[in-house]
């Protein structure tokens, strides 16, 4: 069942996409980049971030296409490789602890919480984009938590029940945005809302990579120590308990650390679609099943289907459009063409 196929991109070569991809997608945009002021910005990216950490002030020696590079497309790199990643492994987590393939990381109702608190951020006055952020973030943690609550207060550890929770839970905090929508002003607030449930990496800054990083990047560090014991438990949960693996308590710490990281990422960009749905699909037909490599190439091939599909979104068009559509566009069609392939081998 976890054999992983002989074909495997090895990790050099998905570091040399990325490398690509990134280089690309700096140089990209109405604003043209060329190469020498690329190699002279990374020359001066020590020194800026250092100015930053300890003044909080940006040096003042700096030309504008460095600014350019250095204070609004390297973060939004950043921003895009971590959020990116962040969602595939999810994903790729969710479908393992569900036995599901079709199962994405908003199925506990993660990003319609997210989705719900950040309108609310949008229409309270005084709000800041800071608190925006906060009150999404808490809210897709609450969405989460209400769902693994009412499926235990029902008295089992189905994870049918914990999807139908989910979907409940969704969907009440849908019906809350859709009355935020309603109550939102039509000239100022509503706008905002909308462009926000898009998803976008405009708001990127060096504090949104800070933002992000630290819980991603713990989120993943947990997923990584346990992408075996993953494995045990996409056995099932007979097998699990006579491998000394207690699956309940196995699938919790698993949803809980993967809900955790798509917060952080919905709360900081909006909801950015078919990422953790469709990545681990493609990463599959590379590894297999075996979670050991599946997870670490989910975040690598992740981090690479953002970047690039920010890199679209920003120099294809002469207004930026948003990354929600760019994913829903790339990724509908390759979802469908993996179905396809995988039914003709008879995987479903």
């Amino acid at each position: 069942m976890f054999v992983a196929k002989t074909r495997a991109i090895q990790p050099v070569q998905w570091l040399g996409i990325a490398i690509v991809v990134g280089l690309v997608g700096i140089c990209a945009g109405r604003f043209s980049i060329n190469p020498s002021d690329l190699f002279s910005a990374i020359q001066k990216l020590p020194s800026v971030l250092s100015s930053l950490i300890l003044t909080g002030q940006v040096p003042d020696n700096l030309t504008q296409e460095e600014r350019v590079i250095l204070l609004i497309r390297f973060p939004r790199l950043l921003t895009a490789l971590i959020v990116g990643a962040g969602l595939a492994v999810s994903g790729a987590v969710y479908q393992g602890v569900f036995r599901n393939p079709l199962v994405s990381p908003d199925i506990l109702g993660v990003a319609s919480g997210c989705m719900f608190g950040a309108a609310m951020g949008l229409i309270l006055p005084g709000s800041s984009w800071l608190m925006v952020q906060l009150l999404a973030f808490i809210c897709g943690l609450t969405a989460a938590c209400a769902a693994m609550f009412m499926a235990k207060r029902f008295g089992s550890n189905s994870l049918l029940l914990m999807i139908m929770t989910g979907i409940i839970v969704g969907s009440i905090f849908g019906a809350g945005l859709t009355m935020l929508k309603a109550l939102a002003d039509p000239y100022g607030e509503l706008p905002a809302i909308v462009f926000w449930l898009m998803g976008s990496l405009s708001v990127s800054s060096w504090s949104t990579v800070a933002q992000l990083i630290v819980p991603v990047a713990l989120g993943y560090g947990l997923i990584h120590t346990l992408r075996y014991r993953l494995n045990v438990l996409c056995l099932g949960d007979h097998q699990c308990r006579s491998l000394g693996v207690e699956p309940a308590r196995l699938r919790m710490v698993l949803i809980v650390t993967s809900s955790f990281i798509v917060a952080s990422c919905v709360a900081t960009v909006g909801s950015v679609a078919w990422i953790g749905l469709v990545v681990p699909h493609m990463v599959r037909t590379f590894t297999g099943a075996n979670n050991m490599r599946l997870i670490p190439l989910s975040t690598a091939v992740g981090a690479i289907f953002l970047l690039f599909a920010d890199s679209v979104a920003r120099a294809s068009f002469s207004m930026e459009i948003p990354i929600g559509i760019v994913t829903s566009l790339v990724g509908a069609p390759l979802f469908a063409f993996l179905l396809f392939r995988f039914r003709q081998g008879g995987a479903y």
